[in-house]
């Protein structure tokens, strides 16, 4: 049985010349003279983008990409950037929304654009940091709030239930050059696709629900708990 490509969209800084075959689309959300515009993705400039995709691909081959880009010249972005982002990805028909990024601001239009994903049937994986405030959209009901855990290698995870985070992957990227809690919810994302992709390979759509997915998840994970330091 041949294994099914799964649709991943990736919100973040954007992608490298180098991973422009794995990318099947890319759009850019920018804020210019008080106003949300959507343009052409530029090449990725901070290579957090680029670090998140080539992780996910690391465990996932099966995965092809659309790129929402909210980061430019520096990782900072806003919910409204970033819910027209997921907005967008919807309108892709994506099955994964890779989030490795975390804003300290509840908002309005970010918490509805994450219903709508979810409520598509899409899975929607954030950053959320092993400790501290909440972050959004991670933080909302139905997302997969991932982090980095010093204890996985890179093809382990951590089923921890914590106040902060609902499971843990290796802390660095695939290429260990960039580390935290950003990479662990990349690699985590890998994970889930790569299980959709070998469970859901004659399916039109991944019909695997939310429920089924963390099953699957808390029962193939490593490590049970918080990670605890000597």
């Amino acid at each position: 049985m041949s294994q099914k490509t799964i649709k991943v969209g990736v919100v973040d800084s954007g992608f490298s010349p180098a991973q422009q075959a794995l990318v099947q689309d890319s759009a850019a959300f920018i804020i210019a003279d008080g106003q949300l515009w959507q343009s052409e993705a530029d090449w990725d400039q901070l290579g957090h983008g680029s670090h998140v995709i080539s992780t996910i691909y690391a465990s996932a081959p099966e995965a092809r990409f659309y790129v929402a880009q909210v980061f430019h010249d520096r990782l900072s972005t806003t919910a409204v950037q970033v819910a027209a982002a997921i907005d967008w990805l919807v309108e892709q028909n994506v099955d994964v929304i890779n989030l490795s990024l975390g804003l300290r601001s509840d908002q309005d239009s970010l918490k509805s654009a994450v219903a709508r994903a979810i409520k598509q049937g899409i899975v929607l994986c954030a950053a959320s940091p092993a400790k501290g405030d909440p972050v959004y959209p991670a933080a909302y009901f139905g997302v997969f709030r991932m982090t980095g855990d010093a204890r996985c290698t890179a093809q382990q995870w951590s089923y921890l239930e914590t106040a902060y985070a609902d499971f843990g992957a290796e802390v660095k990227s695939a290429d260990g050059q960039q580390a935290g809690s950003s990479m662990g919810c990349a690699r985590m994302t890998g994970h889930i696709c790569h299980y959709l992709a070998q469970h859901e390979a004659t399916a039109a759509k991944p019909v695997a629900s939310i429920l089924a997915i963390r099953q699957y998840l808390q029962q193939n994970a490593h490590y049970f708990g918080a990670e605890h330091r000597g």
